[in-house]
C-alpha cells in the first residue's frame, strides 16, 4: 500500500459536555453556598464586637488565643478556600470540554491558545479580561452572527467587582487580619461576599447557555 493509497484519518468529533456542565453548575452552587456562609460568619463577627483584648494578630508575630466564634470562621474560612479550589478544577475541565468543541465545530484555533485557560486568571492584568475572552471565544467562534449572551458579561463583572473587594479570592491578608476588618468595618468584606456569591449564579446560567447552544448545534450537525 502506497502512501496516498493511506486511509485519512478520522475526523474529530466533539465531545458531549453535558455532564462537564453539570458538574460544574453543581460545583459552582457548593462555592455560592461556601460564600454566603462566610458572609453570615463575618456579619456575625461584626456583630460581636472585637474583644477587648483586641484583634487575634497583636502585631510583632504576637497572636492572641482566638475565641469560639473566631476558631470557627477559620473552619469555614478553611472549607470555602477548599470548595472554591474544586470548582475552579471543575470549571476549567468543563471550559476545555467546550472550547475544544468549538474548534472541531468551527474548524479554526481558538484565540487563545490553551495556557491561558490557567495562566489568564493568575496573570496580572491579564486576568481582568482574558478569562472573559476564552469563554466569548468559545461562543463566537460558533455563533458568530450571534450576539454574546448577555450572561456572560455579568458573570464578569460580577466577579471582578468581587475581586475588587478583596475578600478571600486572591488576597495577602490572612484569617486573622480579616477577622479584624470584620470587626472594625464589615460592609466591604459583606459586598465582596455578595459579588462573589452573585458571579457564581451567573456562572452556573452562563455554563447551562453555552452548552445547551453548542449541544444543539451539534445535534444540527448530525455528529
Amino acid at each position: 500500500m502506497t502512501l496516498q493509497d493511506s486511509p485519512a484519518a478520522p475526523a474529530p468529533h466533539p465531545r458531549p459536555a453535558g455532564r462537564a456542565a453539570r458538574c460544574a453548575v453543581a460545583a459552582l452552587a457548593l462555592a455560592g453556598t461556601a460564600w454566603a456562609v462566610r458572609a453570615v460568619w463575618h456579619l456575625r463577627l461584626s456583630l460581636a464586637g472585637e474583644p477587648a483584648s483586641g484583634p487575634p494578630d497583636q502585631g510583632g508575630g504576637t497572636h492572641r488565643p482566638l475565641n469560639a466564634l473566631e476558631d470557627s470562621y477559620h473552619q469555614v474560612a478553611s472549607l470555602g478556600s477548599a470548595v472554591t479550589a474544586v470548582c475552579a478544577v471543575v470549571f476549567l475541565f468543563w471550559l476545555d470540554r467546550v472550547r475544544d468543541n468549538a474548534r472541531v465545530l468551527s474548524g479554526t484555533q481558538p484565540r487563545y491558545g490553551s495556557f491561558w485557560l490557567l495562566l489568564g486568571w493568575v496573570v496580572p492584568v491579564a486576568n481582568l479580561w482574558i478569562p472573559r475572552g476564552v469563554v466569548a471565544d468559545v461562543h463566537r467562534s460558533v455563533f458568530p452572527e450571534r450576539r454574546l449572551p448577555a450572561v456572560v458579561n455579568w458573570w464578569w463583572g460580577l466577579w471582578l467587582a468581587g475581586l475588587a473587594g478583596s475578600a478571600g479570592i486572591i488576597y495577602s491578608d490572612g484569617t486573622d487580619e480579616i477577622i479584624a476588618r470584620a470587626y472594625s468595618g464589615v460592609l466591604p468584606l459583606l459586598a465582596a461576599d455578595l459579588f462573589v456569591v452573585a458571579a457564581a449564579a451567573a456562572a452556573a446560567l452562563m455554563v447551562r447557555t453555552l452548552t445547551a447552544a453548542q449541544q444543539e448545534h451539534i445535534a444540527r450537525a448530525g455528529y
